[in-house]
């Protein structure tokens, strides 16, 4: 506890109580200064010192599209080339999997071949399952696809499944090749890292504006918009990934006389492959948490499903398609995972054997696809699961919300009311008091703090950028919600992962419990909550907690399960109680992996608080989506800017605090 007090409670008491104190004072007191002096640029940043951007940025975006020009081509040229390069590869693998093949348009078309039977995809999802590891992952695979045609929500998966191998492949793939050029260029990477932070923390609804603009309504926009939120993780992994390659394998390629693209390709990328498709985990989840987004600009496919029940707030359609949504993410999360921790075959002596025996799963793939493709002319369930079959949990999840809410109505109101009388609105009343002057200082004061003057003056420059665009107020809505919801999550989710760190039992329900809430789509939070405690900010609230609460308790499982087992031990010998373990070695030592978490949990609650935009909160969330609806480029480029940055001053501040930490504690930056 020593150390705890040496960190927080000193500067407490040195730097951060009299801010708070300021702040405090100047938030209670700004509307009754601004009356007594009628200086009302105290409390509203002064109109004729605004930046106009929004309507800048729409004339620009006219200007690309229609008037643009590159000499031999028009910018319109490039955007028409790049949906034709996406839509070619897009259009055969929505055909293979549900559409089938067709010459002709319109009532001239004449079907050419039918998609892959359920049965034939399933069966190869099953193949790709064993490769991967063994029977238990192939079983999941049959379970988790059969599931989504039992209970009828099969063709929907399969457009999304065809965005997903779409999307995914160039995701990667661009993330790779831009990895690499980062790990041979540091410059390179110099540049393109605050374009990565902004591609992070813009919010997804702000890429949809200008992607709409640009690329039309369709799922061409739609993929192009999933590629950009997926790609970030990528690029980021690779670098990890290749600068972690030991330089004893890099200098014995050079030694064998590689050049350095076979360096690369044959040497470092295949010893770094394992890091690697970590990074395409994370993009095939992040693309299917994209698909109910995606689906407002013309997606389709199960986010579709969603975001309609949404909108007429069918609790039971909506869940039974986010449902189908997480088994999906399930699956290829274990599949990707599974052919990430792969272990090559042993090389063997196949010049004898025949197809069959060398690739027994490559031909059941193929004597499957052929033989139900003949057998549906017989029995057409082969080839399409017949509808008389399909179960539905529909009106089961409608009777559950019903129950609860007839028979628990006043219990939730209550909740509902203490939090807002006691938390909510006295928080909210706190920053939406603050003077944008006072509060471009305190930021500015905190980032010098923290780490330097260089983040002093970033934190400055970032926050008076959102006063000058005049969305102060919004921003402290913003700030206020995303506030709340951390303190709750962390208050949940930290005493979560220490108990999970420190019981196995625990450790296997809450992980279960956390990837259960990871796989979630975002959207899927909004149906529950909205039937369960009407729309509004405390909605917003326990719909950010439930999304970002996940980091909170894995870092903190992390970090005390990282512990040096010699400080244990040592606490042991002097006579330390389990709690006096905990609270004096565990939880300082645990402290910068506890600060990485609540990074990361504001991270994920400033990107839901753009989603609970739909349930009624008056923030840069609602901003953003009023700039989608009205496909508005100028507001909805700026609201997402105001956003990221509030995240990166958000990221950078922890992130140097989570430094310091381990500098003070030894433990290396």
């Amino acid at each position: 506890m020593n150390l705890l007090r040496r960190i927080f409670l000193q500067k407490a008491a040195l730097f951060w109580l009299p801010v708070f104190a300021v702040t405090w004072a100047l938030s209670a007191y700004s509307f009754p200064l601004y009356k007594a002096l009628g200086a009302r640029w105290i409390i509203k940043y002064p109109a004729q010192a605004q930046l106009h951007l929004e309507a800048n940025i729409s004339a620009f975006m006219q200007w690309l599209v229609e008037d643009a020009s590159f000499g031999l081509f028009s910018f319109r040229d490039l955007t028409r080339f790049i949906s034709a390069l996406i839509e070619a590869p897009y259009s055969f693998a929505r055909n293979a999997l549900i559409d089938g093949f067709s010459v002709g348009l319109g009532s001239d078309a004449v079907d050419v071949a039918p998609s892959l039977s359920w049965v034939a995809v399933i069966v190869t999802l099953v193949a790709m399952g064993h490769y991967a590891r063994d029977w238990n992952l192939a079983a999941l695979m049959a379970g988790c696809f059969g599931y989504l045609a039992i209970f009828g929500q099969w063709d929907s998966a399969m457009v999304t499944l065809a965005s997903v191998l779409i999307a995914v492949p160039i995701g990667a793939v661009g993330g790779l090749l831009l990895g690499i050029l980062a790990y041979r260029m540091p410059y390179f990477e110099t540049m393109i890292r605050p374009v990565l932070d902004l591609m992070q923390t813009v919010p997804v609804f702000s890429y949809l504006v200008p992607i709409l603009f640009l690329f039309g309504f369709g799922p061409v926009a739609a993929l192009v918009a999933t590629i950009i939120y997926a790609m970030p993780p990528m690029v980021r992994v690779t670098i990890v990934a290749l600068r972690g390659v030991p330089s004893e394998i890099h200098d014995v390629g050079v030694m064998v006389g590689c050049t350095k693209r076979q360096l690369m390709w044959k040497v470092i990328i295949p010893s770094a492959a394992p890091t690697l498709m970590v990074g395409v985990n994370q993009v095939i989840m992040l693309s299917l948490n994209m698909v109910i987004i995606a689906s407002m600009i013309g997606a389709g496919g199960l986010g579709y499903d969603v975001l309609t029940a949404l909108r007429r707030l069918d609790i039971g359609g909506g869940i039974e398609a986010g449902v189908a949504i997480v088994v999906m993410a399930i699956a290829l999360d274990r599949l990707s995972q599974a052919f990430a921790t792969r272990v090559p075959d042993e090389v063997a002596n196949h010049t004898t054997q025949n197809l069959a025996k060398r690739h027994p799963w490559l031909v059941s793939v193929l004597v499957v696809a052929v033989g139900t493709f003949l057998l549906s002319y017989i029995f057409p369930a082969v080839q399409d699961y017949p509808k008389s079959m399909t179960l539905s949990t529909g009106t089961f999840w409608s009777d559950v919300i019903g129950y609860i809410n007839v028979h628990f109505f006043d219990a939730f109101e209550a909740v509902k009311t203490v939090f807002l009388t006691y938390l909510l609105l006295p928080v909210k009343r706190f920053f939406v008091g603050i003077p944008w002057a006072w509060g471009i200082i305190v930021m500015t004061l905190i980032g010098w703090r923290v780490g330097g003057i260089g983040l002093g003056l970033l934190s400055g420059v970032l926050t008076a950028f959102i006063a000058a665009v005049g969305l102060w107020n919004k921003a402290m809505v913003t700030v206020y919600l995303c506030g709340v919801s951390v303190l709750v999550a962390s208050a949940i989710g930290i005493p979560l992962g220490i108990f999970a760190a420190q019981n196995d039992r625990a450790n296997r329900i809450i992980g279960s419990f956390i990837d259960t809430l990871q796989t979630l789509p975002s959207f899927v939070y909004l149906i529950p909550v909205v039937m369960l405690f009407r729309v509004g900010d405390f909605s917003a609230m326990v719909a950010v907690v439930l999304y970002a609460m996940a980091p909170a308790v894995r870092y903190a499982a992390h970090g005390v399960r990282s512990v040096d087992p010699q400080l244990i031990e040592a606490g042991l010998v002097s006579g330390c109680t389990p709690r006096q373990l905990l609270w004096r070695i565990k939880l300082p030592m645990a402290l910068p992996e506890l600060l990485l978490g609540l990074n990361q949990t504001i991270l994920l609650a400033l990107s839901m608080l753009v989603i609970t935009a739909l349930v009624g909160t008056r923030d840069l969330g609602q901003e953003v989506y009023i700039a989608l609806t009205k496909a508005n480029t100028g507001q909805g480029i700026v609201a997402g800017l105001s956003v990221a940055f509030i995240a990166i001053i958000a990221d950078r501040i922890l992130s140097a605090f989570a430094t310091r930490a381990r500098t003070k504690m030894g433990m290396g930056s």
